[in-house]
């Protein structure tokens, strides 16, 4: 397979943007945070992921999530960083992402093919205006393979995060209609947000530009930072590795 750069943003996007967040809300992540006396597994999805941002203020954590109504931001994030601090709790979550690469990455073999593209890549992005991907990548990556090779997955999927993030701001388009349009109302429920919705669907050519701006954005980072074998290689191993997944 020999595809461009624009190619490999697109064709590893959905993956990535589906296995680097199945961790999150899985019932194992949530027994580690019940276990460390986190109120619930939101308070403990908010505090662990946000953590890395340091003890801020909830409404930078909002600003970084976007995807979420703000007050529920604020409940949860109080909720969470009351337990252990924003570090502890962005430290602790780190350690139950660790453990989900672990369990269901242990038997998919040549972990290293997939690894080397893309810590190159994580590495080398310039984390200007990316500030969750560059708070995540502070910390230290794990040793063993399985997790390694997770985690990885995990900062490119919160790097691409910040990345549409930009591109819907730049568009316009609030977090409450990206959501609605691209995951629909049960999510924009969870997330924070109360009924009645307002009929968004004529955003959806805004939405489509959103989606396009991300990826060529996306395209260009990986164009700067990876050759045209380690691009293929990153798309070819993403591609394994994320539908090897038990």
């Amino acid at each position: 397979m020999s595809i461009n750069s624009d190619l490999v943003a697109a064709k590893i996007a959905p993956l990535i943007g589906s296995v680097g967040s199945k961790y999150m809300l899985d019932p194992e992540t949530m027994a580690h945070g019940a276990a460390a006396k986190y109120p619930n597994g939101f308070a403990y999805y908010v505090a662990g992921r946000g953590g890395v941002l340091g003890d801020v203020d909830s409404d930078v954590v909002y600003s970084a999530f976007m995807f979420f109504e703000k007050s529920l931001i604020d409940k949860l994030w109080n909720a969470g960083v009351a337990v252990e601090g924003a570090r502890g709790a962005g430290r602790r979550y780190m350690q139950s992402c660790d453990a989900w690469g672990q369990k269901h990455l242990a038997t998919v073999e040549h972990l290293d093919q997939f690894i080397a593209p893309a810590e190159k890549f994580v590495r080398a992005v310039d984390s200007s205006g990316l500030t969750l991907f560059a708070g995540l990548r502070a910390e230290p990556l794990p040793g063993d393979l399985a997790a390694r090779a997770y985690r990885l997955i995990t900062l490119i999927r919160e790097l691409r995060g910040c990345v549409h993030i930009a591109a819907c701001v730049t568009h316009g388009l609030s977090g409450l209609e990206a959501t609605l349009l691209s995951t629909g109302e049960g999510m924009a429920k969870l997330h924070g947000w109360a009924p009645p919705y307002s009929d968004c669907s004529h955003l959806a050519p805004v939405r489509d530009e959103v989606e396009k701006s991300t990826n060529q954005a996306m395209s260009r980072l990986i164009s700067q930072h990876l050759s045209d074998d380690e691009m293929n290689q990153l798309a070819e191993q993403t591609i394994r590795v994320c539908t090897a997944i038990t």
